[in-house]
């Protein structure tokens, strides 16, 4: 499975929704900033463990739970 990141104006958000392509993501959040992916989980985690070290739980940590969980959105969290 692949996850994409999504910043919005308020929020960052891993999806594991299928998008054909960023303009996709756009039309479905009105906020939409940029997007990244889709990406492989370990990718993933390896971006966000580098560029945001302030996750909390860890980056490992919030994408296996995207993953595990019936939702498709999770709303990564910080320190």
């Amino acid at each position: 499975m692949e996850l994409h990141i999504i910043y919005t104006e308020t929020d960052m958000l891993l999806s594991k929704v299928h998008f054909n392509s960023w303009r996709e993501v756009q039309d479905q959040y009105p906020d939409y900033q940029a997007s990244l992916g889709p990406w492989a989980p370990e990718a993933v985690i390896d971006y966000l463990a580098f560029d945001y070290p302030n996750l909390a739980p860890s980056a490992a940590t919030q994408v296996a739970a995207v993953l595990a969980g019936e939702s498709p959105i999770h709303v990564l969290t910080f320190k």
